[in-house]
């Protein structure tokens, strides 16, 4: 793993620690291989995802910028290389743009001084999103800028990108359909309503991933965007010390990824920057090992684990556990119908030359 994917020496070396006792654990040969939510008021703009799909298309930009996929493949791949964690950060800053306001880079806004509305950027729930998912937006935005301005969108820039880090993690390629505007409203307020919580019920999540137009199978799929990335520990801390307000642990939790949980996450006065894999078998691998690792109690997150007891989607996380094409190709049909969420064409939206700022237009009111 590179120096360059934490965010410094300290967090490196409690990583170094960390996944050094990980690596025991899951090469044990024992293993398995195998809050409610408030009505979006975006819900009726998302839920027929299926017409909004059919404005866009792959091949949108073949005139204006033919060359946006190797620009954009240019950046993703050197940032892979130098930076591993950027990986799962973009894919997880494209869910946190797409289930807000749409896939529209609404996230990628940022704040104005003494400005009374704070973009979502800036809401509780997207404090966490690491800084090299917006750097390597930025990244890939001048390079295209560069040769075709004023042209691309930074939502279908986001797009891209988050395809490019699957397939560079070892995930499926497939194409991206384009033709997103960005977004002209961006509101910290409406990040709360719209976000899983990481201690959502199955019930929460398929009420909220309904409210999107997507199905309990696309919930399944790409939760198993977790099969790389990592999570801090106050995500889960109370999984290990305080589950459902017993004073006792998840009793779901496999006794050996609970004795190593704890030792890097105290109850009380842990390092806020210690962070855990949700894959401990191959958490640099985008691979079908998560849903085998629900199977074996080894689920990080509450919502993760959850998926796996609850009845619903139990029969699904063996299906993809047993399926590695299987679930690249489920995770990859909701990707496209995600990529496809509140999307804005024409005048709905804009093209931002600088993503972190709205276009200026005299006598329109930006918010």
């Amino acid at each position: 793993m590179s120096v360059h994917a934490l965010a410094s020496p300290l967090l490196t070396t409690l990583f170094c620690i960390f996944f050094s006792f990980y690596f025991v654990l899951a090469s044990d040969t024992t293993l398995s291989n195998g809050g409610g939510y408030k009505s979006s008021s975006l819900a009726s703009t998302t839920t027929n995802n299926t017409s909004l799909s059919n404005q866009l298309s792959v091949d949108f930009y073949s005139k204006s910028c033919p060359n946006l996929e190797q620009l954009v493949g240019s950046i993703t791949s050197q940032r892979f290389k130098e930076a591993p964690v950027t990986g799962p950060a973009t894919i997880r800053l494209f869910f946190h743009d797409c289930f807000v306001e749409g896939c529209d880079a609404s996230i990628l806004i940022e704040a104005k001084p003494r400005a009374r509305r704070l973009p979502e950027k800036s809401a509780e729930d997207n404090k966490n999103l690491a800084v090299e998912a917006f750097d390597v937006v930025k990244r890939a935005k001048g390079a295209v800028e560069a040769k075709c301005p004023g042209v691309v969108s930074c939502a279908d820039i986001l797009a891209v990108a988050a395809r490019d880090f699957v397939h560079l993690a070892g995930g499926p390629y497939y194409q991206v359909k384009k033709g997103r505007r960005d977004g002209k409203i961006s509101r910290a307020t409406r990040v709360k309503p719209n976000l899983p919580r990481a201690n959502s019920t199955v019930p929460d999540l398929l009420t909220l991933f309904a409210s999107k137009g997507l199905t309990e199978r696309d919930l399944v799929a790409l939760s198993g965007a977790h099969t790389i990335g990592f999570s801090h520990c106050d995500q889960f801390l109370p999984r290990l010390y305080d589950y459902a307000n017993t004073q006792k642990p998840d009793p779901r939790i496999d006794p050996r990824l609970l004795k190593a949980l704890r030792m890097s996450c105290p109850a009380r006065g842990g390092n806020a920057d210690v962070v855990a894999p949700f894959d401990v078998k191959t958490p640099f691998e985008f691979d079908h090992a998560y849903y085998g690792n629900l199977e074996g109690g080894l689920g990080l997150l509450e919502t993760d684990q959850g998926l796996y007891a609850d009845g619903r989607t139990k029969g699904v996380v063996v299906e993809m556990g047993r399926d590695k094409e299987g679930f690249f190709k489920a995770f990859v049909e909701g990707m496209e119908r995600m990529g496809s969420i509140g999307v804005k064409t024409g005048r709905e939206g804009e093209v931002r030359r600088d993503c972190s700022r709205h276009v200026k237009v005299k006598g329109v009111k930006i918010s």
